[in-house]
């Protein structure tokens, strides 16, 4: 970190504690590469009690009171913009942009799309009243602090002076007296504190800054603010308001780890690489590329690392794990050498240490967190994913190691029958059908350039995803699976629509593509997105229920209860008629523009209709119902979900048999 403003310990400024805040937060960047970029570059706002008189007033005096005259958007850059007004009742970029969302949970989840995009190294903070509107942030938090991406959380807080006890909303814990309902934040938090003297802000906001811009430790940073403390006056020290730039370090391998790694890469027969989202987060797709055209080495992808090289590039066996191709996990069954690049090794990936049978497999992990490089008795090569994979291929360089040209063969040949397979599943025999999903993902597939986003998050889409589709750009597949929460796709939508502007690429056509289940999760920011005319292009799958967990209740003898949106039938259950919700009529009532399809033609030509849109439109389509979905190949490795150990059905009998079959596979990488 460094400071390059004016420097005179003698002088103050005289603000609330709130708007020394905001007045801080203004004066941030990050820089990588020798750019740089602001480092917290708008905040989203709902606003009670605990907060309207804080950081909402904060907010109007950062520039927020005035708009400007064209009525257009302002204030979403990562630039330096201008932190003044002109003094003729208009404005140009407030110091401090406002957000106005709808649900304090997809304000975060909006900030967590907007910061994955920006690479990040830039983010959103989001402020919420206390009570409901701050634990509502406690999902968004986990989502961010689980996938390493950073969000700042002001929740306002109950009075630090106590002068009435218990306010409205606070949560009285009898053993306690310095506990409030923000301290469910602290588990989902990077770091976290409560500023409760205005003089304590100074600390708290520099350890935020430093944690939100260091990319090992980065996540959501949460600064509880209590509402008296807010509006509390302080002399500042002019230097706290200094312009401070967070150099977001590339640190490189020690070279005794380095070492080891170039022996354990030269010994390997059959290695693969697991490229994880690392790669993506340290901007290492080329370096990646150019690692495998020296050496051949076949790369598998996880949800998060899927793109990290393109679909039709050489070295691409696609993705691994529970939801991964044929290709892939085959090869990671027969690997010697499993080279990890940024991932973390979640069971999906590992098919719950199912997938690396090969008994002499070892392990080498590239990785910025040393906790995650020591995984599975791992060779640790801690480093940024781009440094380390310079140095790992410089050090290669000049020992001529390269994959035996039979391995590459094979992987070649097994990825070209694969694709038959996804050639397979998108194909559309007949235009007047009613489409399944996988078909829907082909129709798409057709219409997409490398300058579309596609972002999902959980149901039956993400591993029709990550098996199928054709990845074109670095930035292109955005699958939150971390969390795999439901109802984040609506707003990370607004996130990255905001980032790809402020990145100077408007107009980028950009996908929330949602089932019926995760729709009615969280609509709500269909709003913001009409408010701000911003071009989202929602894509609703209807399957009346929830596909993915139906197919999984089925498969541990659950027998899909609980899965169907159905009426209930005369005995108790939920077999009788679809519900009839009209989830098109609902966006349309919220603003969008409704395009309805009914077949497979009608969608072609509805996908292409709304790609072209300048404004906010939803496609909708009815798809195959959960019992009659086709298209997508069977998983091709297994994920642990345990089955009970004594039922009486029959459907859980034959279900735990297949279990205990699966789990005797299982091993510990020692």
């Amino acid at each position: 970190m460094s400071r390059t403003g004016p420097r005179n310990p003698s002088r103050t400024r005289r603000l609330t504690t709130a708007q020394a805040l905001v007045t801080f937060l203004a004066r941030q960047y990050t820089e990588r590469d020798g750019r740089r970029h602001r480092l917290i570059s708008a905040t989203w706002g709902i606003f009670g009690h605990g907060n309207v008189a804080g950081i909402g007033q904060a907010l109007v005096e950062a520039g927020n009171g005035t708009r400007n005259g064209n009525g257009t958007r302002n204030g979403n850059g990562n630039g330096n913009g201008n932190d003044h007004g002109n003094g003729h009742g208009t404005r140009t970029r407030p110091r401090m942009p406002y957000l106005q969302g709808r649900n304090e949970q997809a304000m975060v989840h909006a900030a967590v799309g907007y910061a994955r995009q920006s690479g990040r190294l830039s983010a959103h903070a989001v402020t919420t009243s206390i009570g409901p509107g701050a634990t509502n942030l406690v999902t968004g938090a986990a989502l961010a602090t689980i996938n390493h991406l950073p969000v700042l959380l002001l929740p306002g807080d109950t009075f630090a002076t106590r002068p009435a006890d218990p306010v409205l909303q606070q949560l009285e814990v009898p053993y306690a007296g310095d506990v409030s309902v923000n301290d469910c934040l602290r588990p989902v938090s990077r770091y976290f504190d409560r500023v409760t003297r205005p003089e304590a802000l100074i600390p708290a906001a520099l350890q935020a800054m430093r944690v939100l811009a260091d990319p090992a430790e980065t996540g959501a940073v949460t600064l509880a603010l209590p509402q008296d403390v807010q509006a509390e006056a302080y002399d500042w020290p002019e230097e706290f308001f200094a312009e401070r730039v967070w150099r977001v370090r590339r640190p490189a391998p020690d070279t005794a780890e380095l070492e080891a790694a170039v022996r354990a890469v030269r010994s390997a027969r059959r290695p693969l690489i697991v490229a994880g989202g690392g790669v993506r987060h340290s901007a290492a797709e080329e370096t990646l590329a150019a690692f495998t055209a020296a050496t051949r080495i076949p790369v598998a992808s996880t949800q998060a690392g899927k793109g990290a090289l393109r679909h039709d590039h050489p070295a691409d066996v696609g993705s691994i794990g529970h939801t991964g191709t044929a290709t892939a996990d085959e090869l990671a069954r027969t690997a010697d050498l499993v080279i990890g690049v940024g991932t973390r090794y979640t069971d999906f990936t590992t098919a719950s240490g199912t997938l690396f049978e090969n008994p002499a497999v070892r392990f080498l992990n590239l990785n910025i967190t040393g906790f995650d490089a020591h995984k599975l008795a791992a060779l640790p090569l801690v480093a940024d994913a781009r440094t380390g994979l310079e140095a790992l291929t410089s050090a290669l360089a000049g020992r001529g190691y390269r994959i035996d040209p039979a391995y590459e063969t094979e992987y070649t040949g097994a990825k070209e029958a694969w694709e038959e397979q996804v050639e397979a599943s998108f194909t559309t025999p007949d235009p007047t059908a009613r489409p399944t999903q996988t078909q829907v993902l082909g129709l798409l597939d057709t219409l997409v350039t490398e300058e579309d986003i596609l972002i999902n998050a959980a149901g039956s889409l993400p591993g029709d995803l990550h098996k199928l589709w054709r990845t074109r750009s670095r930035d292109q597949y955005h699958v939150e699976y971390g969390y795999s929460c439901m109802g984040y796709e609506i707003p990370a939508a607004i996130g990255v629509l905001l980032a790809t502007e402020a990145q100077g690429h408007e107009g980028r056509p950009v996908w929330a593509l949602v089932g019926d289940g995760t729709y009615l999760m969280n609509p709500t920011e269909i709003v913001t997105a009409v408010q701000e005319n911003l071009p989202l292009r929602l894509l609703i799958l209807q399957n009346h229920g929830y596909a993915s967990i139906g197919g999984l209740s089925e498969a541990v003898g659950g027998e899909r209860f609980g899965t169907a949106y159905r009426h209930r039938d005369p005995d108790g259950g939920f077999t009788g008629p679809p519900l009839p919700v009209d989830l098109a009529a609902n966006a349309a009532s919220l603003g969008m523009r409704v395009l309805r399809a009914t077949t497979v033609d009608d969608l072609r030509k509805a996908l292409a209709e709304a790609r072209s849109a300048e404004g906010p439109t939803c496609v909708y389509v009815e798809t195959e119902t959960p019992d009659t979905v086709s298209g997508p190949p069977p998983a091709q490795a297994w994920w642990d979900v345990p089955v009970a150990e004594t039922a009486s059905r029959p459907a859980a009998v034959t279900a735990r048999e297949e279990y205990d079959r699966r789990v005797a596979a299982r091993r510990h990488h020692l």
